[in-house]
């Protein structure tokens, strides 16, 4: 039976950037994969098109993994890039809320104080198998060792370890992480409850030849009988059709099926000649109570699904695997102060609960009837208020992401700021080698000493910033969360305190 620190079952985005923070710290992991291989229509474009948003593309930027992704995306690089700005530009694109698209010239950037520009774009549609490739070169480098076509059969687990059942065979590991999307074994493997509420529709998303595509309009379309949304690419449709779930994945919509779908909730005689690819979902939001049990934990849809509307279920997966990735090494390490691995589930499952309640708010929004009607008028009057967009941006972004980790400085608890120092060198540029960051920017070393006692476990670094928000100084976590911050001068007391409580006793 194979040994190894962590075995992660699912190679998707979320299993395989987990895998590359746990390797990047030096644990020995194993991912296990049941589709035979990485390759799938489903994953490539324009099917496998994903949203990332600013907080996915920081944790990519942050591990050097930005321009790569970039390059598979087939955009250009942005090393060398310099971005002169204090402050962030308005954004090209702010999402939508119910098929009611933002005005991005509404978003009031001053609700995000703590922003500063950074190479990385806003916002990057990118697709699974560009995505997927860039985490598996990243991962293999790392040592991590990648297994397709392996079907899970089991879950067991003791005091000292998990083993993952696979056929006659067993992976043996201290932690198992189940990323295996929505229908997740190990979460059922594991006992995990799961709770949550029913879909109020089913939803398609389709490949097809259109007779006659100018008779729907391009975009977010919300209607009297549900939503449609032409993609970019022509017979690129979604549809959202409020049965109560009635149509789900068992199964295949048919082309009759799918244009009569698409008829009477467009409210057009359009004719889909051919359908290439078609597949179903439902807005069903459910959630496990916790994100472990024993030596096995989720991340990823293994711990929450909800509808896709908003685009937020990739970019909450990525968002799991960068808090738990440094947590758990710690873990394995040793070093990790009591109850780190807890605050995994204390920090993302509430992150985790907003995302259900914001497709739930969705859904209800968007469903056919007076009531609804009347709400969505209510909602795009919000929308055409400044307040109303910046709010929308904010949840959709990730802008608005604040963990409760104690402390007084409003910095606390955010991603930290891309702060440019005066030698060119940003903080990003800084957190590559998956280490935390005790950035002093005063130019002077009141924190040297201190900082030097976990010297392998943080990188300090020392200099003045173009902008440094009235900052002296911040300790970074590895995951990019300001775990304590000061002003005017740093207090090394209050500075030590907070490195014992991330990282442990030097």
């Amino acid at each position: 039976m194979d040994e190894f620190d962590i075995a992660i079952v699912g190679a998707g985005p979320v299993g395989l950037f987990l895998a590359c923070e746990l390797g990047l710290a030096g644990c020995s992991v194993v991912v296990l994969e049941r589709e035979p291989g990485p390759r799938s229509p489903w994953r490539a474009a324009p099917l496998g098109t994903r949203g990332l948003t600013t907080a996915s593309i920081e944790a990519f930027y942050r591990r050097g993994m930005l321009d790569p992704l970039l390059s598979a995306s087939g955009l250009p690089a942005v090393t060398g890039v310099e971005t002169d700005a204090d402050e962030r530009a308005q954004p090209s694109f702010a999402g939508h809320f119910a098929a009611m698209t933002l005005d991005p010239a509404h978003v009031d950037l001053a609700a995000f104080p703590f922003r500063l520009p950074s190479p990385g774009p806003e916002m990057l549609m990118a697709d699974l198998e560009a995505v997927e490739s860039v985490l598996y070169e990243r991962a293999t480098k790392l040592g991590v060792q990648v297994e397709y076509g392996v079907t899970v059969s089991g879950i067991s687990q003791d005091d000292e370890r998990a083993v993952v059942h696979t056929g006659g065979h067993g992976h043996a590991a201290r932690w198992v992480v189940g990323c295996d999307g929505g229908r997740s074994v190990v979460r059922g493997f594991a006992g995990f409850e799961f709770v949550g509420t029913e879909p109020m529709f089913t939803g398609y998303t389709l490949l097809a030849t259109i007779a006659d595509p100018e008779k729907l309009r391009p975009g977010f379309n919300l209607t009297p009988q549900g939503a449609y949304i032409r993609m970019p690419r022509d017979g690129h449709l979604g549809m959202m059709d409020f049965d109560g779930g009635a149509f789900d994945r068992s199964r295949q919509p048919t082309r009759e099926h799918l244009q009569e779908v698409l008829r009477r909730i467009s409210g057009t005689d359009v004719t889909l000649t051919e359908i290439h690819l078609a597949s179903s979902f439902t807005d069903r939001a459910m959630q496990t109570t916790t994100y472990r049990r024993g030596r096995v934990l989720l991340a990823g849809d293994a711990a929450h699904i909800h509808s896709p509307m908003g685009g937020q279920g990739l970019n909450t997966g990525l968002g799991d695997a960068m808090n738990l990735g440094w947590k758990l090494a710690a873990t394995v390490h040793g070093h990790a102060p009591d109850g780190l691995l807890d605050t995994y589930t204390e920090e993302r499952h509430p992150i985790g609960a907003r995302v259900l309640d914001w497709s739930r708010a969705q859904a209800a929004t968007m469903r056919p009837g007076p009531y609804a009607q009347a709400l969505q008028g209510v909602v795009r009057d919000l929308l055409g208020t400044r307040d109303g967009t910046t709010y929308v941006y904010g949840r959709v972004s990730g802008a608005s992401i604040h963990y409760d980790v104690g402390g007084e400085h409003p910095l606390i608890g955010h991603d930290a700021p891309d702060f440019r120092l005066a030698d060119g060198t940003r903080l990003g540029d800084l957190m590559q080698d998956g280490r935390g960051l005790a950035l002093e920017l005063t130019g002077d070393h009141h924190l040297r000493d201190t900082a030097a006692k976990w010297e392998n476990r943080i990188q300090y670094v020392t200099g003045t910033a173009h902008n440094n928000l009235g900052v002296s100084a911040l300790l970074v976590r590895p995951d990019g969360v300001v775990a304590w911050a000061d002003t005017p001068t740093p207090n090394p007391t209050a500075f030590e305190s907070a490195l014992g409580t991330w990282f442990g006793t030097p």
